[in-house]
């Protein structure tokens, strides 16, 4: 019984002393979190912090006011997320450096992994850059009519990687900014005004003075065409059936469907008019009767 007690009493006080030890080891860790130069470099923290959170709330206030006519929607949108992950860095750098952090070394880190992941993810980091001389070109924005290639549509998103735009029958077509950077690429509605040019052929034995008068007088029966910058036709060449005319309209560019409805159905008009016939293709077939 005696050594029983013994034992109890050994375990006993073995537990104690490792409590003890592990209670102090807290309790020092705590008071060493709890002295002067930790507090002045909490109070740091916080001050440095505030001026951070200050100045990003004011340059997002002060970017979301810039009317749309100077700074279009979606590069406000990306500046102020470009606004939002520099202010999470320089808080998280500006804590590191208070608790005496070394940032060369993180910096060191930061390029030897960037460059591991550039050339893990080449093809993204090209689409990252062109996109930013994308945004800084300014050449195309929300809602303008593009063509990439063999693709074309209406503008629905600019981002860092990709422009998403929807066709005529209303597809979702994802464009690369390095595909926008690296081939040609034709904004239909950059400029407000743009031409576009009708040809038609008239028949070989059309007077071509009469011919070219009367498809002069086609934009005067079209109301969505601009009479400034004024029309303009010419002769175009001898095709195979006919003399081939050319007319070239102005007109805005959301008009661009009605100035052709208007201007096709007032150049047959006009034709039919003046007795001008638009050749067309025609297969003869002669019956040749045989001796029976």
């Amino acid at each position: 019984m005696e050594e029983n007690h013994g034992l109890q009493d050994a375990v006993s006080c073995a537990a104690q002393n490792t409590f003890g030890t592990m209670f102090g080891s807290l309790s020092d860790f705590f008071k060493s979190l709890f002295t002067l130069e930790n507090l002045f470099r909490g109070a740091g923290i916080c001050i440095v912090f505030v001026v951070l959170a200050f100045l990003f709330i004011i340059g997002k206030k002060s970017i979301s006011r810039i009317p749309e006519e100077k700074i279009a929607k979606h590069h406000s949108f990306l500046i102020q997320k470009m606004m939002k992950y520099a202010f999470v860095i320089l808080a998280i750098m500006c804590v590191l450096s208070l608790f005496g952090v070394k940032l060369s070394a993180i910096w060191g880190a930061a390029g030897i992994a960037g460059v591991a992941i550039g050339f893990a993810a080449q093809t993204s980091m090209s689409n990252l850059i062109s996109g930013l001389f994308v945004l800084g070109e300014k050449a195309v924005k929300v809602g303008d009519f593009i063509v990439a290639g063999e693709v074309s549509g209406t503008v629905d998103s600019i981002g860092l990687l990709s422009i998403k735009i929807h066709t005529r029958d209303n597809q979702m077509v994802r464009i690369p900014n390095s595909t926008i950077i690296n081939s040609n690429f034709q904004n239909n509605s950059f400029f407000p005004q743009r031409r576009f040019t009708f040809s038609v052929s008239v028949d070989y034995s059309t007077d071509m003075e009469k011919a070219l008068e009367a498809i002069k007088n086609v934009p005067t029966l079209c109301p969505t065409v601009l009479s400034e910058p004024e029309p303009s036709a010419w002769y175009d060449g001898f095709g195979e059936s006919g003399i081939n005319l050319s007319l070239a309209v102005w007109m805005n560019c959301n008009d661009l469907v009605k100035v052709k409805n208007e201007v096709y159905i007032a150049i047959k008009k006009v034709f039919d008019e003046k007795g001008i016939s638009i050749p067309f293709n025609k297969l003869d077939v002669e019956i040749v009767k045989g001796n029976v």
